[in-house]
């Protein structure tokens, strides 16, 4: 109770919970669509994902200059790599705040002339181009972890016993691809921080590609995609260790 209660009261939690039900609706609007005898249930669902969607906009509000002060904060880092991929993140992560304020101040009526279908596809590349950045950084750490690791005399010992051991005729023809493979999955099973940033990311990811159109696919992947990345995200404010540092 205490962890729900310490959950509950972050800016963050509230925020994941309501991104949650918004997707979770999302998908379960595309699972019963063709079902006539569940209109008013649709009705209910959309209304309740439209809520949650003005709801977390609401909730975003200062979220621009969190997003300045951690660009700010990651210019500090040593690593030139990791400084150029987490800086620009911040930087499109703060300019998709912005579109996003514009389009709440327009939807509550504070804000008229604007052409919302514009400032609506420029969030959505402001996020896809966070999104790459913080997917090149997870990329990138991966790559580092799978290098010490293949350095490491137990690893070496482990790979050899499970290249032995396989008699997948893949292990045969491509015994390197199979190589690599445990070696990413061994990297990624010892940094679960790792392995659930690069899914939570990947899974964002379908999102501003269906809206901006680059890959399309439905409103069903789209909610599936999203609840899955706020289930993420939720565990990542649940247990801190999970998150990815820096």
């Amino acid at each position: 109770m205490d962890t729900f209660i310490s959950f509950t009261n972050q800016s963050q939690g509230r925020d994941r919970i309501f991104r949650a039900t918004q997707y979770a609706c999302a998908f379960a609007k595309y699972l019963m669509r063709n079902e006539a005898k569940r209109k008013e249930l649709l009705k209910k669902l959309q209304n309740l994902e439209s809520n949650m969607s003005s709801g977390r906009k609401l909730l975003r509000l200062g979220n621009t200059v969190n997003s300045i002060h951690a660009a700010k904060s990651t210019l500090c880092i040593s690593d030139p790599v990791l400084r150029f991929c987490l800086t620009v993140a911040n930087l499109n992560r703060g300019l998709y705040f912005i579109c996003d304020n514009i389009l709440w101040a327009r939807s509550i009526g504070l804000i008229r002339e604007i052409d919302k279908e514009s400032w609506s596809l420029n969030a959505s590349r402001f996020y896809f181009l966070s999104l790459v950045m913080n997917l090149t950084r997870d990329a990138y750490v991966i790559a580092q972890l799978m290098v010490q690791r293949s350095q490491d005399r137990h690893y070496q010992q482990k790979v050899s016993q499970h290249l032995s051991e396989s008699p997948d005729v893949a292990c045969v023809i491509v015994p390197q691809l199979d190589a690599f493979l445990f070696l990413l999955f061994e990297s990624l099973k010892s940094h679960p921080s790792v392995a659930l940033d690069t899914l939570k990311n990947v899974c964002d990811l379908f999102i501003p590609l269906d809206r901006l159109g680059v890959y399309q696919t439905n409103a069903g992947v789209v909610g599936f995609c999203g609840l899955i990345s706020s289930v993420l995200g939720i565990l990542s404010v649940l247990r801190p260790n999970l998150k990815i540092k820096p």
